[in-house]
């Protein structure tokens, strides 16, 4: 049956106990009957049909002839019959058990609500089997690993334990009897003698809370406080081990994700700025706090690593969340006022990102928050800040993330954007904003978050901190206008390249129609666009599928309906699963051309396998340059294109004139270290292959230049990389200094810095599409048409270019 997520009430003095699913060391030792906290009664049928109540519920009795105190104990559970991946569920408890009490714990309810349960002295979200199953009080917050009765016998943290119906795991020779959902497994009245079918009858549940001297425990701060646990170093000098009481006020609920739980900050802070007042108390379901909850929190405290592999750090370069996990939480009182939140002006924010330790770890030295913006938030991290009248930077994705400028003056794009202008220079003032109730405001570039935006600091599971909004300002839209470029003369040559991001036919007609209507109307229907990562027939399915014919004719089809050119097409199938990109998807480069107003050079011997053989540059008879092979690919088997795709060479004729377009998708920056991360700064692994790919295109190009210096050629294309990065200088000069003659300009530069940017990449508007040409290309007008990259709505997440020059 589908259960439902307990809520527990709010209440002076209510203790709530939640558990967050991490893995911790067992140990295990001798079982023996039980004198002191004993389980007294199981109940499994919580608002299923029938139930006299909406929950389940372990209860607990203390026999012994003193309090005993529960910090670091737990209820666990395990289902009848555990598989190898079973695993017992957890529930914290909190406080003590008086002599001779009674201790209530809350688990998961069902779909009905007939009657709520006694206070309880904890809650938890276990879903007991309303007929049979496993529950073990433990002295330990560490999980059971035992999944038989002997191993479980032999484990000396496991204060007592109940088997009924059919577990596997029991007491002595029986489980105590099947249970319904009207029935319970009561402890007699009896001494405990380990024999579950003798210590127990089944009937109808009597939960008995242990109220506030039973089960209250201590409502008074224990020894350290948050910002004793956050310390003044990147990793928490408690990291491991075990808090109790920490104080603090409820700011904000996540209640949705993996990763569910609540901010925590103390009203009353220290005098040191690098230590913070915030920190994430990690649920694992939804939290039953409130905001403005007074509450003292107990658990273990953790360095989280976003996207880390298990436990290995060393999987990741992001920076870490410190936070207490299995948790369990006493309130105090409600309504209390939140701290007031840090208002983060234009000067707040260091003006330098991060800073440069030669790759070092930054973790390994202090927080020196006037340092950089990532020392700053790691001393604030999980306090509340205040934005007011946010400009929207980088627009909405489909998880209701966004980016906004905490300084509006910085590095400002023409179009509201903020741009990266060197290599390692990410804009201080950018900063990530989810609001912490999972709505998407679907906001693009330009548009502004009116009055306040408030939440704790937090840091985004692909890297970079960010406000999780509590309050989220009011929008408004500023309705950003699409790029119209200006149409190219008749006695000039347009060339465009776009990026299509994985085309494939099962593609609603949508995306096609938007595609074409950037073509047409943006793009003013080129006379040669240069296509990347348009997928085989069948998309991403692997089934051996090469061919692009379907995915291409779908594409110039929806062109032609919306009143463009008839393009003809040239291509070369890649090798199965060859070239990168999206498993299956065989992504390539493509050449659209409109032979109305230009014609394609096919050149080289028919049956030649050009997916393997490159083409070359010789002499004709005339002493100008050609191709072996039009359409062709560069150095094809060369093993810098490895897992990446071969650029595209061909020759076209246009009023006569020769022109040789190439065109190219570079390796992607997958594998580079987080530019928001732990190294810094942050080494770049792949530009590496990227300069290798340049240098081949460098070459070709310049075996062109080498018969005729005043050829036309273009190259165009995703080269994945900076206007002023290693990779480009190559392309240009033929080393990653950029020193000497340069055989390409890269035309994004020729444009004015606030307009050099093809891409938004989370808030930071950059290059990563390029069109070069020969120096003795004549007239040239370029322009970068802004049509997707700004957008919440996007049909690519790259934006198109075009070139018009005459030859």
């Amino acid at each position: 049956m589908l259960r439902k997520r307990p809520v527990a009430t709010a209440a002076v003095l209510t203790t709530v106990a939640v558990v967050a699913a991490l893995a911790v060391t067992v140990t295990t030792a001798q079982a023996t009957p039980s004198t002191g906290v004993v389980l007294s009664e199981v109940y499994g049928g919580g608002g299923n049909s029938g139930a006299q109540y909406t929950n389940d519920f372990i209860e607990l009795t203390n026999r012994g002839s003193a309090a005993v105190d529960l910090t670091g104990w737990t209820v666990q559970y395990i289902s009848a019959s555990p598989g190898a991946t079973t695993t017992w569920q957890s529930t914290a408890l909190v406080g003590s058990i008086a002599a001779g009490a009674s201790y209530l714990v809350q688990e998961a309810a069902g779909a009905a609500s007939p009657a709520p349960l006694p206070t309880p002295q904890a809650t938890g979200t276990i879903n007991l089997s309303g007929t049979s199953g496993t529950v073990a009080v433990t002295r330990t917050s560490a999980l059971l690993t035992c999944k038989t009765a002997a191993d479980c016998a032999a484990d000396s943290d496991i204060a007592d334990l109940v088997g009924y119906g059919t577990a596997v795991v029991h007491e002595g020779t029986a489980d105590a009897p099947l249970l319904s959902n009207t029935t319970s497994a009561h402890r007699s009245s009896a001494a405990d003698t380990d024999q579950n079918g003798t210590d127990f009858t089944a009937a109808a549940p009597t939960p008995t809370s242990g109220g506030t001297g039973g089960g209250g425990g201590s409502t008074q701060p224990g020894p350290l406080r948050i910002h004793d646990i956050q310390g003044s170093s990147w990793l928490s000098p408690v990291a491991g081990q075990s808090v109790t009481n920490v104080p603090g006020i409820v700011t904000g609920l996540r209640t949705g994700g993996s990763s569910k739980g609540y901010w925590l900050q103390d009203p009353n802070p220290d005098s040191n700025p690098a230590t913070s007042e915030g920190i994430f108390v990690y649920t694992g379901s939804a939290p039953t706090v409130s905001v403005g909850d007074s509450v003292l929190v107990s658990g273990k405290v953790s360095d989280y690593y976003p996207l880390a592999s298990g436990d290995s750090t060393s999987s990741t370069s992001n920076l870490s969340v410190t936070e207490i996990g299995t948790s369990s939480t006493t309130v105090l009182s409600s309504g209390n006022p939140v701290p007031a939140p840090i208002l983060l002006t234009p000067t707040t924010v260091p003006s330098l990102y991060a800073p440069d330790l030669g790759g070092a770890n930054i973790e390994s030295t202090p927080i020196t928050p006037t340092r950089s913006a990532l020392d700053y938030y790691e001393s604030i991290e999980g306090m509340l800040v205040e934005v007011d009248d946010a400009r929207v930077v980088g627009p909405s994705d489909s998880y209701g993330e966004q980016y906004i400028t905490t300084k509006p003056s910085q590095q400002v794009s023409y179009r509201g954007g903020t741009l990266l202008q060197a290599e390692n220079a990410t804009p201080s003032g950018r900063l990530e904003v989810v609001p912490a109730d999972g709505s998407n405001p679907e906001v693009n570039v330009g548009d502004v978050f009116t009055g306040a935006t408030v939440g704790p600091i937090d840091y985004s599971q692909y890297g970079g901190y960010l406000i999780a909004a509590t309050t989220l300002g009011t929008v408004q839209h500023n309705n950003l206008p699409p790029v119209v470029a200006t149409a190219a003369k008749k006695t000039q040559l347009s060339v465009a390249t776009y990026n299509v991001e994985n085309l494939a036919p099962s593609d609603p007609q949508s995306k096609y129609d938007a595609l074409a209507h950037g073509v047409v109307t943006n793009l003013a229907s080129p006379d040669v666009v240069a296509l990347e990562e348009v997928q085989d027939n069948s998309g991403a399915t692997d089934d051996g599928t090469v061919a692009a014919d379907a995915t291409i004719a779908k594409l110039t089809g929806a062109i032609k309906a919306a009143g463009g050119p008839s393009y003809s097409y040239r291509e070369i199938d890649p090798a199965n699963d060859a070239d990168g990109g999206q498993p299956g998807g065989n992504i390539r480069v493509v050449f659209l051309f409109d032979p109305k107003r230009v014609s394609f050079v096919d050149a080289g011997k028919a049956g030649v396998n050009r997916t393997t053989t490159g083409t070359t540059v010789s002499s004709n008879v005339l002493g100008k340059p050609t191709l072996s092979l039009s359409p062709g690919r560069i150095d094809p088997t060369n093993p810098i294109w490895s897992s990446s795709r071969k650029p595209l060479v061909g020759e076209f004729k246009f009023n006569g004139k020769d022109v040789f377009v190439i065109a190219n998708h570079f390796d992607a920056k997958l594998g580079d270290q987080n530019a928001d991360g732990r190294f810094q700064y942050p080494t770049r692994s792949s530009e590496v292959q990227r300069a290798g790919q340049a240098a081949a295109v460098h070459q070709f190009v310049s075996s062109i230049l080498a018969i005729k210096p005043s050829a036309d050629v273009v190259v165009v294309g995703d080269l994945n990389d900076y206007q002023f990065s290693p990779a480009l200088n190559v392309l240009k000069y033929g080393n990653a200094a950029g020193t000497g003659k340069s055989d390409l300009t890269d035309l994004i530069t020729t444009l004015p810095a606030n307009q050099q940017y093809t891409y938004d990449y989370d808030g930071i508007s950059e290059v990563l599409d390029h069109i070069l040409v020969s120096p003795k290309v004549a007239g040239v007008k370029y322009q970068v048409v802004h049509v997707n990259s700004e957008y919440a709505n996007q049909t690519s997440d790259h934006d198109p270019q075009v070139l018009a020059f005459t030859p």
